[in-house]
């Protein structure tokens, strides 16, 4: 069995920055920028669907909304990945559900207990032609570390 220590943060959502980040502070009063872990959502500036995203994230997290954050990664820009929590639902999961986000397979490893989750909804997403699967080709850059 696997040992990992869960590093669980509890924060008010401050804003949305794009499709992947959002600002939260914690309860000592500073302000992270938080990289949604495991998805990849198109960028709003310059791919379809991006904006679409954004939206879909800021109707989810409204500021002042409390989350749980279980931080998946520290990133060298000062930047946390990590797992978006709301009334026990992943944020996360949530954007891929709605075809928002696609899985980020580098990265899914990070969320170990919820990665068949987040393919199974992926793969009804493509199915259903949710969101950013109404193309034709679903490309996008992903978000640089």
């Amino acid at each position: 069995m696997e040992l990992f220590e869960l590093i669980l943060v509890l924060a008010t959502v401050v804003g949305v920055t794009d499709g992947n980040t959002i600002l939260v502070k914690d309860n000592a009063g500073q302000t992270i920028t938080i990289r949604l872990a495991c998805i990849n959502a198109p960028k709003a500036t310059v791919q379809p669907y991006g904006l679409t995203a954004t939206q879909k994230l800021k109707q989810l997290l409204p500021p002042q909304t409390p989350v749980v954050i279980r931080n998946t990664e520290q990133l060298k820009s000062s930047r946390t990945v990590g797992e978006v929590f709301v009334d026990n639902r992943s944020v996360n999961l949530l954007l891929v559900e709605s075809g928002n986000a696609v899985v980020d397979r580098e990265t899914l490893q990070n969320c170990y207990e919820s990665r068949t989750q987040f393919l199974i909804a992926e793969a009804n997403a493509k199915n259903k032609r949710l969101g950013l699967w109404q193309q034709t080709k679903v490309k996008f850059n992903s978000h640089a570390k």
